[in-house]
């Protein structure tokens, strides 16, 4: 049995073809897209995050709304870009959405990747320390989250407080129980991927990582999945980790999947730089009819090694449309490979 949810990056434009128009849209559609998805039987409603972008920015407004609209699913993020956050603040936001849920959030963090515009985390009031990189800022800022996320006080209250205080240290409320131990780090090397395993955070492995050797994307990503869990049995934590892919995969069904998607290029892998330092790989895309993608996706290593699948889905055709996306892979694809 394996996972699988949606991944939206919520885009919105009010360009021809777009059923996706305005920011309003973006949100609401991303809310009734996640109901759709729950009555599928889909297992997980994910946001991306992007700042300064025509895209979803701002995620614990969206994941409560959808916790309060739904029962079942997973409500997460993939991810947020800890650059951008006030640990303290965050966490109680996070709170708030997680009880709101009923304990459903899965909440995705990471250093961040290139953004659309330079540092914008300084207009956000963040600076690295003397001697720091953005990356190791936004590390930083992930280890403060969890320290608070274990629900331990550490501020001295006030002797004459508006309102009585429990006694002790306090700590920021409201406090979720458990959240901490659905915290997943989005990690694009192996190095960050043992790096999260220590701290006992879930993985989750995106189409871009960085590229490491000669080897195909998936068997990299692999690769990474393998020394994660190496790295989490060596830290001896007591439960089992989580690890999430996420990839783009359309079954062709009809004539609107043929017409999108079926004369698509992008059946390979691609090498980039996701900045002048770093080569990354990209992750092919899958559009096929269904009997052909299953086979494509057997072959899959990352996919098969990974508890959870995240469909990447293109918002911008509307809740409908994706609704028919993930119904299409849950019902011709995933009992085929075991999935269900």
């Amino acid at each position: 049995m394996k996972k699988i949810g949606f991944l939206s990056f919520g885009h919105w434009s009010p360009s021809p073809g777009s059923q996706t128009r305005s920011a309003s849209d973006a949100l609401l559609q991303s809310i009734d897209l996640a109901v759709a998805a729950e009555e599928l039987g889909a297992d997980g409603a994910y946001f991306r995050v992007h700042h300064f972008a025509r895209q979803l920015g701002s995620p614990f407004p969206l994941l409560a709304a959808v916790g309060a609209r739904t029962s079942r699913i997973e409500i997460g993020t993939a991810v947020i870009d800890m650059r951008y956050e006030n640990p303290l603040y965050m966490a109680e936001d996070a709170g708030a959405a997680d009880l709101i849920a009923g304990g459903r959030l899965q909440l995705g963090i990471s250093r961040g990747s290139p953004e659309q515009v330079i540092d914008g985390w300084r207009y956000f009031g963040y600076q690295p320390q003397e001697g720091q990189t953005d990356a190791d800022m936004a590390r930083g800022h992930a280890q403060v989250l969890l320290e608070v996320l274990r629900g331990e006080g550490f501020a001295q209250p006030n002797p004459r407080p508006m309102f009585s205080n429990p006694p002790g240290l306090l700590r920021p409320e409201p406090y979720s129980q458990g959240l901490r131990e659905r915290i997943w780090w989005g990690a694009a090397s192996q190095q960050t991927a043992t790096w999260a395993a220590e701290l006992g955070l879930n993985l989750q492995s995106s189409t871009l990582i960085t590229n490491e050797s000669d080897k195909p994307f998936h068997q990299q990503q692999a690769e990474q999945i393998q020394a994660y869990r190496d790295a989490w049995q060596a830290a001896g934590h007591e439960r089992e980790p989580r690890v999430s892919v996420s990839r783009s995969i359309f079954a062709l069904t009809d004539d609107r999947d043929r017409a999108y998607f079926g004369r698509q290029n992008q059946d390979t892998d691609q090498i980039g730089f996701i900045d002048p330092q770093t080569q990354a790989i990209f992750g092919r895309s899958y559009a096929a009819e269904p009997d052909v993608l299953i086979q494509q996706l057997k072959e899959d290593e990352a996919i098969a090694a990974a508890d959870t699948l995240l469909l990447t889905v293109p918002n911008q055709l509307g809740v409908d449309y994706n609704a028919h996306v993930i119904d299409s892979v849950l019902t011709h694809v995933a009992p085929a490979l075991g999935w269900r």
